[in-house]
C-alpha cells in the first residue's frame, strides 16, 4: 500500500479527512488533498502528516464542479504524487434538507449540480491514467438518500441517486480496464459541518432527529465511513466492485 498515490476529494474536512487519515494509518505514504479552502488544505495536511510523520500528503486547490478546475487539480495531484491509484470522492453541498414546496424552484438546479458533478468531473478527469495502467480504485460518497425516499430529500436524494446509478454504470464500463467502482452512503454523520447544518434547526432538525431514534447500532461518525473507505480501495476488496455500501446504525436497511 506504501507504493499507492491517493487522491481525496473534499479531503480537508469531513470523511475525506478521516480517510486521509485511515489510510495513512494503514501506511499510505503518498496522499494529495483536493479542496477549495487553502486555509483548510493547509490545517488538513499539517494534522495527517502529524499523525503520520512518514506521509507525504500535499494540498491541492480547486472546485470538482467546476471541470477545467477539475483537470487541473486532479493533474497537479498526479504530478505531485507521480501518479493516480486511488481517487475518493467525498464532496458536499451545503444544502439543508426542506420541503420541496419551501426550496425556490431557482435553487434546484444548483442542489443538484452542486451535489452530483464534483464526483463525476473527478472520475472523467482520472479514468485514462487508471485506464491505462490497468487498475485502480474509486469510492464516490453520496448518500442514503438515493435510495430512501425520504420528506424533505427531494432534490438532494435526486443528485445522490445520480452518484450512485453513475458508480455503478462506471464500475460496468471501467472493469475490462481492472478498475474498481463502487460507493458508500451515509445517513447522518455526527461531528461533520454537514451534520452540524442538518441538525441546526427547522424541518432538517426534526428530520434527522427522529431517524437518529432508528439508529440502534449507534450514530455514524467520519471514522465509520473512513474505515469502509480504506477497505474499498484496499487488496482485501480486489473483486468488489458496483457496491453501495450504506453506513447509518440501522437507520434504514435499503
Amino acid at each position: 500500500m506504501t507504493e499507492r498515490a491517493v487522491l481525496i476529494v473534499g479531503g480537508t474536512s469531513g470523511v475525506g479527512l478521516a480517510t486521509a487519515h485511515r489510510l495513512a494509518a494503514e501506511g499510505d505514504t503518498r496522499i494529495a488533498l483536493i479542496g477549495r479552502n487553502a486555509e483548510r488544505g493547509k490545517e488538513a495536511c499539517a494534522a495527517v502528516r502529524a499523525a503520520a510523520p512518514a506521509c507525504d500528503v500535499h494540498f491541492v486547490a480547486g472546485d470538482a464542479n467546476d471541470p477545467a478546475q477539475a483537470v487541473d487539480a486532479a493533474t497537479t495531484a498526479r504530478d505531485l504524487l507521480g501518479g493516480v491509484d486511488v481517487l475518493v470522492n467525498s464532496t458536499t453541498a451545503s444544502y439543508v434538507p426542506g420541503l420541496l414546496r419551501d426550496v425556490p424552484i431557482e435553487d434546484i438546479a444548483g442542489i443538484l449540480t452542486g451535489q452530483a458533478l464534483g464526483p463525476m468531473h473527478m472520475c472523467r478527469a482520472v479514468l485514462p491514467w487508471l485506464a491505462a495502467q490497468g487498475s485502480g480504485a474509486i469510492v464516490n460518497v453520496a448518500s442514503d438518500a438515493a435510495k430512501v425516499p425520504t420528506p424533505g430529500e427531494v432534490v438532494i436524494g435526486a443528485a445522490m441517486a445520480a452518484i450512485v446509478t453513475f458508480t455503478r454504470t462506471l464500475a460496468v464500463e471501467a472493469k475490462r480496464d481492472g478498475i474498481r467502482v463502487n460507493a458508500v452512503t451515509p445517513s447522518l454523520i455526527e461531528g461533520t459541518a454537514t451534520g452540524d447544518r442538518a441538525m441546526a434547526g427547522g424541518f432538517s432538525k426534526k428530520l434527522f432527529e427522529k431517524a437518529r431514534t432508528q439508529a440502534h447500532l449507534g450514530p455514524t461518525e467520519a471514522d465509520d465511513l473512513a474505515a469502509l473507505i480504506a477497505f474499498l480501495c484496499g487488496p482485501g476488496s480486489a473483486k468488489i466492485t458496483g457496491q453501495v455500501v450504506s453506513v447509518n446504525g440501522g437507520i434504514s436497511v435499503a
